[in-house]
């Protein structure tokens, strides 16, 4: 795991300049690889290629990058895992392969030299970013693991070609001058990120998951696809597995069970993350019965309530017999996080659970290097309220008359969230859903639509980017393809594929890369082997929610480990009090970044527009919590990073108590 950067310019670039900027350039990322840093060139190319290195496989200088292969052919620079790199190396060391080390980029390596690029990244089973230099070919090539779990940033301009981990580290090249890209901006209002391929710079992309793209020395980057999420969802739905309820358990628990072992083999401590549901139950059960004695499990719970799932984790660590650490984190605490969010993320970015993300990574990482989380499991296994709507509901919709619909949209509005929520908790029982308010009133913004793809659309929406940035065209992307719904017909998984290749990868694999990197911690993702998505594709979408129960195969592999009562609760997610310190704690450093006159002098978004709901929202009236951290994340980060800004940046610091 690290950091890696580099750049391509003009051939015969004096060494000094050509490495000075690169060093410049790993070192802006300096916190994702804190135990070694690497730098090669090749000024007669104009070459250079550098890595900020977390040692957890391979200590020694043999795993040291970048890393030249045996017959001197290739360098690379590798951020990621190869979790069956041990599966390969017999079959290099039987051609007469001498290894001089036992790391994974080295087998990799080898491999690449042998096979070609492609041949070699199809029978990988890991997480990566990789960049290669064809010393003979001088040619470049850029490879992104297939569920973007590893990120990687590239841009040209003229015969400059940089590439980073981080926007940060091609922001300290100083060959290009950054510009922001409306577009974007308007992308991020709606999504609370910016989608790939964007970014919020002018010419700066993401490379997609599963994508290589090659650049030619002097010539012009392709891009092809290794891994195709839109074929394997395909593929799978046209193949369903026809197994009893044991079988389909029984295999699913086998495959999972060898992800997770895979994830756990490294040279420094292991832990996971545990939240007490049922991904990271899950996740944390299979690797106690994988290992010889107690697995290292992390939690963090609030002061408040209604967020505090630390209780739930805890009796999961004593049933499973981990050795738990749990940590409750004060308000105090979360705030001081604020400020660090916009350096972390590099772009706009506005998934609130960053910050007990970040803690709770912050908390792990004095223990162990490596934590395995369980991300991926709603979206491969049907967790989210939203897929319950569309199997439920999705076509019988349409049959109820559009003003009833209307009609009882106004009605779910007629109270503010806050309130809707206070009503909902007075049901006995326990059986309220957090944040029900939030819940309902997301439910009645859909009502009066029809369309799948629509109602997904108003689901994941949170500014509708005409509304708060007037003229502007919104970039279409996935959300607006019309053959996605001939492919995925129905709801429920034309509603998981686009998750998969939008929001897991955009919002829910960034946020735990920065958060986790951001202290040097390694996040590994079990869930999502791309064995188990295209396992998990197979599974007929009536077994994925049956009877209403979501992630039904997912629960049946866990309850094997865990008894249900421990796990079966109404869905939480990883939220803060986000409304209440807006009106409270941060209400200063708010009200900072929200003054009118200041967002009309950055004429990002419209002044009149984001005052009216932040005073309903301080006034009770409405809760605006999420649209407004859009806002106060897109300003935090411009103060932070829009070039020749002066002003003093606003903490939660200077906030009143």
């Amino acid at each position: 795991m690290c950091g890696i950067a580099g750049v391509l310019t003009s051939p015969g670039t004096a060494r000094a300049a050509l490495e000075r900027n690169a060093s410049a350039m790993a070192d802006s990322i300096a916190h994702r690889g804190p135990d070694d840093h690497g730098l090669w060139s090749d000024p007669e190319a104009g070459m250079a290629l550098t890595q900020r290195r977390l040692s957890i496989v391979d200590l020694s200088p043999a795993g040291h990058q970048p890393m030249i292969s045996a017959d001197g052919r290739f360098v690379i620079v590798f951020n990621g895992e190869i979790y069956n790199f041990q599966d390969l190396r017999p079959e290099f060391e039987a051609r007469g392969v001498r290894f001089r080390g036992h790391s994974d980029t080295e087998v990799m390596l080898e491999a690449i030299a042998a096979y070609g690029v492609a041949p070699t990244v199809k029978r990988l089973i890991g997480m990566f970013a990789i960049a290669l230099w064809d010393r003979h070919e001088r040619t470049l090539t850029l490879v992104r693991d297939r569920l973007g779990i590893k990120p990687l940033y590239w841009a040209k301009f003229g015969d400059l070609f940089l590439f980073g981990s981080e926007l940060k580290a091609l922001r300290a090249h100083p060959g290009w001058t950054p510009r922001i890209d409306r577009g974007a901006v308007g992308a991020f209002m709606r999504h609370n990120c910016v989608p790939a391929p964007r970014t919020v710079y002018q010419g700066v992309h993401k490379l997609e998951p599963g994508r290589i793209l090659t650049l030619p020395w002097r010539g012009e980057p392709r891009i092809e696809t290794f891994w195709d999420a839109r074929a394997v969802a395909r593929a799978g739905l046209a193949d369903p597995l026809r197994l009893d309820d044991g079988e389909l358990t029984d295999r699913l628990e086998t495959l999972l069970l060898d992800s997770v072992r895979r994830r756990m083999v490294a040279d420094v401590p292991v832990g996971a993350f545990l939240s007490g549901g049922i991904d990271s139950s899950t996740v944390a059960a299979l690797m106690q019965a994988a290992n010889a004695g107690p697995v290292r499990t992390y939690s963090i719970g609030f002061e408040s309530a209604g967020y505090n799932e630390a209780p739930q984790a805890a009796a999961v660590a004593r049933h499973l017999g981990t050795d738990h650490t749990e940590l409750t984190v004060s308000s105090r605490q979360a705030l001081d996080v604020i400020p660090r969010l916009a350096d972390m993320y590099d772009e706009p970015f506005a998934d609130s659970s960053q910050i007990p993300t970040y803690l709770v990574s912050a908390m792990t990482r004095q223990h162990v290097t490596v934590a395995l989380s369980g991300d991926g499991g709603d979206e491969l296994f049907g967790g989210y309220n939203r897929y319950q709507l569309a199997q439920r509901f999705g076509r019988k919709l349409a049959m109820v008359p559009r003003p009833l619909r209307r009609g009882l949209a106004r009605l779910m509005r007629a109270l503010p969230a806050d309130q809707w929520s206070r009503l909902i908790d007075l049901v006995p029982g326990g059986i309220a859903p957090a944040q029900a308010g939030d819940k309902l009133h997301k439910l009645a913004s859909i009502l009066a639509l029809d369309d799948v793809g629509a109602i997904y659309r108003r689901l994941v929406t949170h500014w509708e980017p005409d509304t708060i940035m007037p003229g502007l065209v919104e970039p279409k992307g996935a959300l607006w393809d019309d053959t996605i719904a001939a492919d995925f017909p129905g709801g429920l998984e034309r509603l998981q594929f686009l998750d998969q290749v939008t929001y897991l990868p955009d919002d829910i694999l960034t946020k735990v890369d920065r958060a986790s990197m951001a202290v040097a911690l390694e996040a590994r993702v079990p869930l999502i082997d791309h064995r188990v998505v295209e396992f998990a594709w197979r599974i007929p979408r009536h077994d994925l929610i049956r009877d209403g129960v979501s992630k039904w195969p997912l629960r049946q592999v866990l309850y094997r480990h865990v008894p249900a009562d421990l796990v079966n609760r109404p869905k939480m997610g990883f939220g803060i009090p986000l409304g209440e310190w807006l009106r409270g704690p941060l209400r200063d450093w708010a009200e900072s970044l929200l003054d009118e006159q200041r967002l009309k002098e950055a004429g990002l978004v419209d002044a009149a527009t984001v005052r009216r709901h932040w005073q309903e929202h301080l006034g009770g009236r409405r809760n605006w919590q999420y649209l407004l951290w859009d806002v106060l994340m897109l300003e935090a980060w411009r103060e932070r990073w829009t070039a020749g800004t002066a002003a003093r940046q606003a903490t939660p610091a200077t906030a009143s108590a």
